[in-house]
């Protein structure tokens, strides 16, 4: 099975075409794949190109649990340059389709740098969603260990949580994040980031995503807490996010539509023996 690897900002996912993979529908098999120790290790697998009725490609996205994703900031900038590199696209703009809602791509600077349009940020309950009277899910508060954290919610086309912070920590993310992702609120689970305002232009951020765990960046994680940061007047609508593993640039237009901008690697081209498909575990 080929497949190719890249990284945006450490966060690392492999792009496998529907012609390679036929065992998506296989949690198992997708969990192997992502396996730091057994498989090639990734943050996800990004299936594609796929036929899109609507775009000019469509897209499905696997967390390493063995679930699907509705959208990636980072697996779509990853897949935009993956298309980049097998010259199916050239740097005007193109439009795939993900579970999460259409986006526009723009490859640039040499295939160095990739801007994603997200989409519309929506903080209403019913779209996100979670529990509760509908609302937008501002300031509210919940308890997870006998400490009472303050957030807010808000969706890129998937689940987000964002917990205002004032030192975000690894040790945080990691001790709280999975709890909060769980959390009977959140009906589809939750992305989870713990976010500090440094000022206003620029953010803070430390990421436990939904079916990967700790993560080092992830494009719709900085999309969804620089639109808290940006709707709660905290920040302008020009914001950086700094991330573990770098910073992307996030960018509001009027009704909270947002633009992302931030550089991919790639890291190998390689083939999965068959051998690796066996007796794994």
């Amino acid at each position: 099975m080929r497949y190719s690897k890249y990284h945006a900002l450490g966060n690392d996912y492999i792009v496998i075409s529907p012609a390679e993979f036929q065992s998506e529908s296989d949690p198992d098999v997708i969990r192997l794949v992502c396996h730091r120790n057994y498989g090639v290790g990734s943050d996800g697998i990004l299936l594609g190109p796929l036929e899109s009725q609507s775009c000019d490609f469509g897209l499905r996205i696997f967390n390493p649990d063995g679930g699907e994703a509705e959208k990636s900031g980072n697996g779509l900038r990853i897949f935009a340059r993956f298309l980049w590199d097998e010259n199916l696209v050239s740097d005007q703009p193109f439009t795939v389709e993900t579970l999460g809602g259409a986006v526009l791509c723009e490859v640039g600077a040499d295939g160095k740098s990739v801007k994603v349009e997200m989409g519309e940020v929506r903080f209403n309950s019913t779209d996100i969603p979670i529990e509760g009277a509908e609302r937008d899910v501002l300031n509210e508060e919940l308890e997870i260990d006998g400490h009472v954290l303050r957030f807010c919610a808000a969706t890129v086309g998937n689940p987000h949580c964002v917990i205002l912070s004032d030192d975000p920590t690894p040790d945080q993310a990691c001790r709280y994040g999975p709890k909060i992702e769980v959390d009977p609120r959140f009906p589809n689970r939750t992305n989870v980031q713990f976010m500090r305002v440094m000022d206003h232009n620029n953010i803070q951020i430390e990421i436990w995503e939904r079916g990967a765990g700790y993560t080092l960046a992830s494009g719709s994680s900085s999309t969804a807490a620089a639109a808290v940061a940006h709707r709660l007047d905290l920040c302008d609508s020009d914001i950086t996010v700094h991330m573990p593993g770098g910073s992307l640039q996030v960018q509001f237009s009027d009704g909270f539509f947002a633009t992302m901008t931030g550089p991919v690697k790639k890291i190998c081209d390689g083939v999965m023996t068959d051998e690796m498909f066996k007796n794994s575990f």
